[in-house]
């Protein structure tokens, strides 16, 4: 495989990903939003609530048809640029993408056109249910596109079958409630409603320093105050759940975003600031924490958390039983009767993958020599520094969002919700979501290299058979269109923003009034 092919499917898959992602955050978190406001409206009867919810729903539909959009393209890139990994992993990997389409996806194109037509068609709380059903189909669509995501970090369930030489089901339940894919959706579901309440914190914040709209605005900045204030509690808590599940599972990536070298003994603490060299091997100028390390990777202070060094040992011996399964998985090929070779897969089959990491090197793996296998080790160690700093740049948004909206929270319930300082601060704050969900995922999925499942298949052997003028085609393509795309979306929110929430009121109002006058030769 031409490497230059492989970096080249992963750019376009990172920025369809990262693009797509953009517009999936606000839409989770605008739907549930979405039914907060209207069931105000259910219990209140006031109109206001009524006005408020279709408001902020123009902005959802605009969000959410563009989500479903890029995220269409990003589904045909695995059979597109990644053929190799479908056929081998498609049995797994496939499933609750098609649960996905089949529930959640069809649960949203139902619903999501009764939320925005049936407004004076349906009575209220039937209208209510189906927004309802609207949320719920986008935050399940979530869920199982996770469970997919959390199974290429984990993967439970599923064992190689010699016979057919790919990846099969043998625990679906085990897939579904993956401990690691549990962690990624309840931490990213909680980012996508902090990036809605801090989009609606922003807008009604804009609308009072103009002094428009005022009753609307105080009543969202509270709902958004309030909504955002859970929400951002949520991530910080639930990410550390992350951080837990990471000790089980992806030892090397906790130790990378941590640019831990070397095992730190208990109690562990964790590295707030330092500068990591992949040159020495070290990260200087250490500034640690105390014990907190200890107690997110171990909940306990009592025990070690392993470094790089030490992992990429690990990594050596489990590539020398890797070629032994390759060994044996070649002999089994050349004679499916052959009961030895079967017994002697069987013993090592979990190391076939890094056994796999050496056709980087060489097309035979039991042909490689000792530098080759220690080069394939550090192959196991992601990018050290770029996962050390997202990760901070994440968690410390994260934090920061919770400073905003308890300052929110209070300023709202003391009814000062004119405070322009703060109203300037809410308005600059609005790209922050984005930074820290776009750093979170590239901590995930930078974090899983080299593999595209993880301790299965590495990543350069599932690319498809293409070549890089073909490649290079269809990312300028992709760049131009949603480069047009992303204008589209931007022109279209700022002018419903610049409208305002009672534009359709008021042309009711002014069509009303033209009907009334006389005519005038």
């Amino acid at each position: 495989m031409d490497l230059a092919v492989v970096d080249l499917s992963r750019l376009q898959f990172a920025l369809t990903a990262l693009y797509h992602f953009l517009f999936v955050p606000l839409t989770l978190g605008l739907s549930f939003m979405l039914v907060i406001m209207e069931s105000i409206y259910v219990m209140t009867r006031r109109p206001i609530w009524r006005t408020i919810t279709r408001f902020w729903g123009v902005l959802f539909g605009i969000n959410f048809v563009l989500g479903v959009a890029t995220g269409l393209t990003m589904e045909f890139q695995f059979g597109m640029n990644w053929s190799y990994y479908s056929h081998y992993v498609g049995d797994i990997f496939g499933a609750p993408l098609a649960i996905e389409g089949l529930m959640a996806f069809f649960m949203e194109a139902t619903f999501v056109g009764l939320m925005f037509f049936g407004w004076d068609k349906l009575k209220p709380h039937a209208h209510l249910f189906v927004t309802f059903m609207v949320a719920l189909g986008t935050n399940l669509s979530a869920l199982w596109i996770l469970a997919a995501n959390g199974w290429m970090q984990n993967p439970v369930g599923a064992a190689f079958n010699p016979d057919t030489m790919r990846m099969e089901v043998t625990d679906f339940m085990a897939v579904i409630f993956n401990p690691v894919a549990q962690a990624k959706f309840v931490h990213t579901v909680s980012a996508g409603y902090v990036c809605a309440a801090v989009v609606v914190l922003g807008i009604s914040a804009f609308y009072l320093l103009k002094g428009k709209h005022v009753g609307f605005a105080k009543r969202s900045m509270t709902v958004a105050a309030a909504f955002g204030l859970l929400s951002s509690l949520s991530v910080v808590v639930l990410g550390d759940e992350s951080g837990y599940a990471l000790t089980d599972n992806q030892k090397m990536k906790l130790a990378a975003l941590e640019a831990m070298w070397r095992t730190e003994p208990a109690p562990a603490g964790l590295t707030a600031f330092g500068l990591p060299s992949l040159e020495d091997r070290h990260t200087h100028f250490e500034v640690k924490i105390p014990y907190v390390l200890g107690l997110i990777s171990t909940r306990s202070i009592d025990k070690p958390v392993i470094g790089i060094l030490e992992l990429v040992a690990v990594a050596e011996d489990r590539i020398e039983r890797g070629v032994v399964a390759y060994d044996a998985l070649e002999k089994v090929k050349a004679d499916h009767t052959d009961m030895a070779a079967r017994a002697q897969f069987e013993t090592v089959r979990n190391d076939l993958g890094y056994g796999l990491l050496l056709k980087r090197y060489v097309a035979d793996p039991r042909l490689a020599t000792p530098d080759q296998i220690k080069l394939a080790a550090w192959d196991t160690v992601p990018n050290v520094p770029l996962m050390f700093w997202v990760f901070r740049i994440m968690a410390g948004i994260g934090f920061l969002m919770i400073g905003l909206f308890a300052t929110a929270f209070v300023l709202c319930t003391l009814r000062k919700h004119e405070t322009r300082w703060f109203l300037r601060l809410a308005v600059l704050a609005i790209p922050l979501p984005w930074i820290a969900i776009e750093s979170g995922w590239l901590l995930a999925e930078v974090g899983r290299q080299p593999w595209a499942v993880e301790g299965v298949l590495p990543t350069f052997l599932g690319a498809s058979s293409l070549s890089v003028p073909q490649l290079w085609t269809t990312i300028i393509c992709f760049t131009l269109l949603y480069g047009a795309l992303a204008v589209v979306e931007v022109g279209l929110i700022l002018r419903a923003v610049k409208k305002g929430p009672f534009a359709e009121q008021e042309a009711r109002e002014a069509d009303a009034s033209t009907e009334g006058e006389p005519a005038v030769a």
